[in-house]
């Protein structure tokens, strides 16, 4: 049955993280640090927990496409929850509230934190931080696809239902092997961005923490001041390029492997993207040239339109200080993101590009009513579907941060710091504006609209319908 085929995966999914939460405890016990017990006891617990779930329900049936969607919003919840039990067992936090915000805010790779002191915690709670981002920058469903084909559950339904954006360029016939590649690329590139930041003269511990966390555009740091902490601005540079480099669509990165040198440049996303990161990189660095010389300006420009573009969320600098309209053009850049089958959360450059199209069609339709044109994303067609896919996921988005911002105004907080917590949580981007600006944390939002914000997480991270499904599912159910 249905139900036993989801469980049965649950149970494979605590297993794995299980195997990741034992890697930060054999980290933490070669440093000698005292987190080590506490990471042990959590995988025991979560291993425990797998093995249940897979010996009282051992099914190995096939799920269907609205099974499928149950199924990642239950991995997804779980994942918080048990990935929640570092934190708590240690004593980060004295709530488990407070932990599941903080692991969901990781595995969703949103990046807010509510840990003032984060360089006062020890080397394994910080790793297992850094590794929540990482699984869940490319998917911890994908990965199971990838490198679990023979769990007799049917791959695409499963891949649908978490990769993000509207249109992509996947090869979907052979999803695991497709799967499997895009793992092995996000990996790959994780690799080489670990060993350029030890080359440019960063430590290992920083190095590989902050190699997990840029690929997936995470934005967690060891280190309190994020990413100008690190006070090296070779470091910051390669950052920035990978941070533009996880935006893009992964997609394109399996295509030019196989051959198609073109792939980037034909694909009308990609130089939509492309193009929005250069200009919006020009204007914001010489608008910081009143602030900083010319050469800090436009790095720290760079790097902050690479980090909020992308969602990733790091920061060499306190952008609450700069002028109006920088902090007003950083907010309308949350509401962005990458490319649709990048890491990147929040809209995607695929919608912004599709509703453009979609206005300008109208506005020559109102001048020509008789017409019949159809909409292009490079040489093909877009259907209708589609496009009412785009425009009612735009609507859902734009209505749920609304609630949102609502909502944690009714909490106490002003509309600044709530407009940009809400957009920063829904859109997986980590710092916002004012009271949970780059240089704070979300200690400021009380415990409720610590709730309602990790829900806004996941539902961004799973792009709204997979967890309205599933929820509409469970209403119709009970």
């Amino acid at each position: 049955m249905v139900r036993s085929s989801v469980i049965f995966f649950l149970g494979n999914l605590l297993l794995a993280l299980a195997g990741f939460m034992l890697v930060c405890a054999f980290w933490s016990l070669a440093r000698g640090e005292p987190d080590f017990i506490y990471l042990l006891i959590s995988v025991v617990i979560t291993g425990l927990a797998g093995i249940i779930l897979r010996v009282i329900l051992p099914g190995k049936k096939d799920i269907s496409l609205s099974g499928s969607f149950t199924l990642v919003a239950l991995a997804w919840i779980l994942a918080g929850l048990f990935g929640a039990l570092p934190f708590y067992l240690y004593g980060v936090f004295d709530s488990y509230l407070a932990s599941f915000f903080e692991a969901v805010s990781g595995f969703t790779t949103t990046g807010a934190t509510l840990i003032e002191d984060i360089e006062s915690q020890p080397e394994g709670i910080l790793l297992w931080r850094s590794m929540t981002q990482w699984l869940g920058g490319m998917g911890i469903i994908v990965l199971f696809v990838a490198f679990l084909p023979r769990m007799g559950i049917r791959g695409i339904n499963l891949v649908k239902a978490e990769l993000p954006g509207p249109i992509t360029d996947r090869v979907v016939p052979r999803v695991a092997q497709m799967a499997k590649w895009l793992w092995i690329i996000y990996f790959a590139l994780t690799v080489i961005l670990c060993i350029m930041l030890l080359l440019s003269g960063i430590s290992f511990f920083l190095s590989i923490n902050h190699a997990l966390t840029t690929m997936p555009t995470g934005g967690f740091s060891p280190l309190n001041d994020s990413i100008a902490g690190l006070g090296n601005p070779p470091a910051e540079i390669i950052i920035t390029v990978f941070m533009i480099f996880a935006g893009i669509n992964f997609a394109l990165y399996y295509m030019f492997l196989k051959g198609d040198y073109r792939a980037f440049w034909r694909n009308e996303e990609f130089r939509f993207f492309l193009g929005m990161v250069l200009v919006s990189m020009i204007v914001v660095s010489v608008s910081l040239f009143s602030f900083y010389e010319v050469g800090e300006a436009f790095r720290k420009g760079c790097f902050q339109v690479a980090s909020i573009l992308t969602t990733t969320g790091y920061a060499t600098a306190d952008f609450n200080g700069w002028a109006p309209f920088l902090r007003t053009l950083l907010l309308f850049f949350m509401f962005i993101g990458g490319m649709g089958g990048s890491t990147s959360g929040s809209m995607k450059q695929a919608r912004l590009l599709l509703l453009l199209k979609v206005a300008i069609r109208e506005i020559y339709r109102l001048v020509h009513p008789s017409s019949v044109t159809s909409i292009k994303l490079g040489k093909k067609v877009v259907s209708e579907e589609v496009l009412r896919n785009v425009s009612g996921f735009v609507f859902l988005f734009l209505v749920l941060h609304v609630i949102s911002t609502l909502a944690l105004s009714a909490m106490g907080l002003n509309l600044e710091s709530a407009f940009s917590a809400s957009i920063a949580s829904i859109g997986n981007v980590g710092p916002g504006l004012d009271m949970v600006g780059p240089e704070e944390t979300y200690q400021v939002v009380p415990s409720g609209g610590r709730l309602l914000l990790s829900l806004m997480m996941i539902v961004g991270r799973l792009e709204i319908f997979t967890v309205l499904i599933f929820f509409t599912s469970l209403i119709r159910r009970y």
